[in-house]
């Protein structure tokens, strides 16, 4: 059974930074891209960035580009969304799935909140 554990999420201060992690289980972390996604109040889930299976190829919404960077590590199945100049707007539960691909999805993990405010 495929599992997502988020962690790393937090209150910060507009243009404050953190780092969030997903550890996962339950399939070969190496043989598959990773997604991160956020979900704002009140609002839908929204793609953020992903990374292929070994990490040399990254894509990002136009909102987080140069400002957030995805990266993983295939000897712990973790994936990690660094993040920086946070902004208000940022605010969210953020979730990550396994998968390149946009159309692949499993079951989601609990996600971990941020929340940026001064």
């Amino acid at each position: 059974q495929v599992h997502f554990v988020e962690s790393g999420g937090g209150l910060v201060q507009p243009g404050g930074s953190l780092t969030l992690s997903c550890v996962t289980s339950g399939f070969t972390f190496s043989a598959n891209g990773m997604r991160w996604y956020r979900q704002p109040p009140g609002k839908g889930r929204e793609l953020l960035a992903r990374i292929s299976s070994g990490g040399g190829l990254t894509n990002y919404v136009a909102d987080v580009r140069g400002r957030f960077t995805i990266s993983r590590e295939n000897n712990k199945n973790t994936t990690y969304l660094q993040m920086s100049n946070l902004k208000p707007e940022d605010t969210a539960v953020y979730y990550c799935m396994k998968g390149w691909s946009v159309e692949e999805f499993d079951s989601w993990g609990q996600g971990t909140q941020v929340i940026v405010s001064s």
